[in-house]
């Protein structure tokens, strides 16, 4: 049984059925314990492994595995003691065994799918455990949000805990919310089964300021011994960054360089390194490790977001520690950074993360250490995957009504609403303008003279225009503002209801027709991704839940967001991954220039600045 909003759900299918048939430690600690002692029998022994030893950081040729009730009973050199008449026994043939690979921070929703579709997608990659905080559901939907994401999380074959999430909104006074998180709900919600700590922290001047929402929210979470997840996206290494340290986040993901893992970690942190779809990180983090030698314990590998095309063509956490790899790190230190580390930090070192006795039997066979084919992989003793293919059925929570009718416009949108107003006499005006930074999740803060025609400022060259379409509350407010960085080029706009992490609808486009129209066409299909160019529609990505979502099988999602690729290209633009770009650009909690439904943000000094320079 699980939660499902204020009920009880019984899961049908017997085999996923966590309560039947996957217990706590302490319920099947005496069978372990006596399979491992050979008084009785296990479910599967693994004979001729060459084991991955995360703890020690060796590999271990020849020994073998027992597995019963779903967990490693016995490790060592020979496992003959604990077969009966019943065990499965495998021959791995000499291959490797490692563990289960885990993500430290993500958003389920950057996938635009939903827990089930997204476990579906990257067990076949040896993702067997996920922390994920769902903060994107939790702006629109609120706390049942959270526990929609949570319930369907603990439906999942594999492991996937829940964050709580700390920011909704992210930045209070610079964004109009859909709902608000408050410390009571994060204090309900450390009581739930599947909460594993407190999302990451944005408000981060909230904390260096001592503002007590902050303050309580994380205090809540540690007097429930959970962890405190960090969002810490300033360039300032100085007394700042100790006062936010010093409330309590324990972790970070928003390090770009060096100087940044090395002060996460000299400061008691886990330096989290993100390879996303759009995120690149790794590389020019990692040399902490490769080149100064720096003790790689508190280090960890995540994505933070993915969107399904990265998932279904290029893998999950197997990319993203192939990629470690290649950037010049041991095998096993990479493979430490995405078990073993990730499971310690958040306090289940005894409960996953490596191959030992009494953890969750969630492994992986694979032929080579360095290029990581995902043979064969096993979660909680049973096989989940074979050879790029899922062997189990991931169950989907029963969205309801209110969860999939969340864009409400108030009223069509014109091409008007997109107007900015010059002031009268001016043929030419200085304006900010928002500068995309391809594969970084920070913008710059760009100064450019644009023309004024009848009245009213006009995008050309690189810049063109970005608008904030208020959709929680059907005021039919319209922010506007300009972007530069994305190549567009002719008559086109993009419109999306993922818009991190408010989620308004975000338009950016050359022609105001084109935005009116590609604006309108999401508050007819309830949230998604649509692209138009001349008039005509050329791409559309329905994410009917919470428009943010779908619950269709990630390969078909996966093949519209390609379209929609397409078709950005098909406009003029050529960054690697643009849409993760385009969707950032309303979060107004990472330097240095973002637009929100209030307007411009100056994220340097966390106020409203004008379009338009004095």
């Amino acid at each position: 049984q699980i939660l499902n909003g204020n009920k009880i759900l019984e899961v049908k299918n017997s085999r996923i059925n966590m309560s039947k048939n996957f217990r706590s430690w302490a319920e099947v600690a005496p069978r372990l314990v006596a399979v491992a002692a050979g008084r009785d029998q296990a479910d599967r022994v693994f004979r001729n492994c060459k084991l991955v030893n995360v703890q020690t950081r060796e590999v271990l040729d020849g020994w073998q595995v027992a597995i019963a009730e779903g967990r490693f009973a016995y490790v060592g050199a020979d496992a003959s003691h604990c077969i009966g008449e019943d065990t499965e026994i495998f021959d791995v043939n000499g291959r490797y065994l490692i563990p289960g690979l885990c993500d430290g921070h993500m958003h389920i929703e950057s996938g635009m799918l939903t827990p089930a579709e997204f476990a579906a997608a990257v067990i076949p990659h040896g993702t067997t455990t996920m922390f994920t905080d769902p903060h994107e559901i939790a702006n629109v939907l609120g706390l049942e949000g959270v526990r929609m994401m949570h319930d369907e999380a603990l439906m999942q074959p594999v492991n996937i805990f829940t964050q709580m999430p700390s920011c909704a909104p992210s930045a209070p006074g610079l964004e109009t919310k859909g709902f608000e998180i408050s410390a009571e709900d994060v204090a309900e919600a450390m009581g739930w089964p599947g909460i594993i700590g407190l999302g990451e922290m944005m408000n981060f001047p909230g904390v260096i300021n001592g503002d007590t929402q902050m303050l309580a929210e994380m205090a809540e979470t540690m007097n429930a011994g959970k962890t405190v997840g960090g969002h810490y996206a300033s360039p300032d290494r100085g007394p700042a960054f100790s006062a936010y340290v010093a409330g309590g986040a324990a972790d970070d993901h928003e390090g770009t360089t060096e100087e940044d893992a090395l002060a996460r970690v000299r400061n008691g942190m886990r330096s989290m390194m993100r390879l996303g779809s759009a995120w690149y990180d790794v590389e020019t983090q990692i040399t902490a490790i490769t080149e100064r030698g720096i003790d790689p314990r508190n280090f960890i590998l995540c994505t933070d977001d993915c969107m399904a095309e990265t998932l279904v063509n290029d893998g999950h956490m197997n990319r993203v520690v192939r990629h470690a790899i290649d950037c010049g790190c041991d095998p096993l230190i990479a493979l430490q950074m995405a078990t073993i580390n990730t499971a310690t930090h958040f306090g289940l070192e005894r409960e996953l993360g490596s191959i030992a006795p009494g953890r969750r039997a969630d492994m992986i066979i694979t032929s080579d250490l360095k290029t990581l084919p995902i043979e064969h992989v096993i979660a909680r003793g049973k096989t989940v995957a074979k050879n790029g293919k899922i062997t189990v059925d991931c169950p989907h929570y029963d969205w309801p009504d209110s969860a999939r009718q969340t864009v409400h416009l108030g009223k069509p949108l014109e091409e008007k609403d997109f107007d900015i107003l010059a002031p009268k006499g001016k043929n030419i005006v200085m304006t900010r303008v928002i500068g995309v930074v391809e594969n970084q999740a920070p913008t710059k803060a760009l100064n450019f003279e644009l023309p004024v025609i009848e009245g009213c400022v006009k995008a050309s060259g690189d810049v063109c225009q970005i608008a904030l379409v208020e959709r929680h509350r059907a005021t039919g407010h319209v922010s506007n503002g300009f972007v530069s960085g994305f190549g567009y080029t002719g008559d086109m706009a993009i419109a999306s209801t993922v818009a991190h992490d408010s989620h308004h609808m975000i338009v950016v486009g050359t022609s105001h027709a084109d935005m009116a129209l590609a604006a309108n066409r999401l508050g007819e299909v309830g949230g998604g991704v649509t692209v138009f160019k001349d008039g005509q529609e050329l791409a559309l990505v329905e994410l009917p839940i919470g428009g943010l979502m779908s619950d269709q099988p990630a390969a078909e999602v996966a093949a519209r967001a390609a379209k929609m690729i397409e078709a950005m290209v098909a406009c003029g633009c050529n960054l690697n991954n643009a849409y993760m770009q385009h969707s950032l650009l309303a979060l107004v909690v990472i330097p240095e220039l973002r637009i929100s439904d209030l307007g411009l943000v100056d994220v340097t000094k966390f106020e409203l600045t004008s379009v338009l320079e004095d």
